[in-house]
């Protein structure tokens, strides 16, 4: 069976955490209404947390990306029909595509907003445009309607992986697993 590399398999999975924690981060603040100084605080923490998840994703996918070119990814199983083929590199492209764009737009938001992207406390990002409330609006809902579709088009990978895995019974999903001799010997 062809499998994916063992750093390809990691940064799936790792992406797949990160991606997920960006949601929870945003659902979260999201809810948050600002009644105090202190919900003040945790709303501004948690949406400087979302952030450095998008820039995060961003930097783990653009590897993955030229992993990708350089390792390849395996085959197409035999005997699969040419439309889920089709449909299955259709999903990863539009995945991948998701995956740069949404963090870009969401740095590009900030920018408009008018409020810097420092990452982990550390480094500020440059700002990609000035400040600009009406662009800030804009891409704020670009930025929420690209999250939605990425979330969809996940929970579209995910059961095809499942439908592999459970009805088709085949080595799909086992291709992005670890291998057992990886778990063997904690790699």
């Amino acid at each position: 069976m062809q499998r994916y590399s063992s750093a390809q398999i990691a940064l799936h999975w790792l992406i797949a955490l990160l991606i997920f924690s960006a949601f929870g981060l945003a659902w979260y603040f999201g809810s948050v209404e600002i009644t105090s100084p202190a919900t003040f605080k945790l709303k501004g923490s948690l949406i400087v947390w979302h952030k450095w998840v998008g820039i995060t994703v961003l930097a783990l996918v653009l590897i993955r990306l030229v992993l990708r070119v350089v390792r390849g990814a395996p085959a197409a199983l035999p005997n699969q029909p040419a439309w889920q083929v089709k449909a299955a590199e259709a999903t990863h492209y539009l995945l991948y595509a998701l995956m740069v764009a949404l963090p870009v737009i969401g740095w590009l938001l900030t920018s408009a907003k008018g409020y810097p992207v420092v990452l982990f406390k550390l480094v500020q990002l440059p700002d990609l445009v000035g400040k600009d409330e009406a662009l800030g609006k804009t891409l704020q809902d670009v930025h929420e309607f690209a999250a939605y579709t990425l979330l969809a088009l996940v929970a579209l990978h995910a059961a095809a992986a499942i439908k592999h895995h459970f009805i088709d019974r085949d080595d799909t999903l086992k291709r992005m697993l670890p291998s057992s001799s990886s778990r063997k010997n904690g790699l």
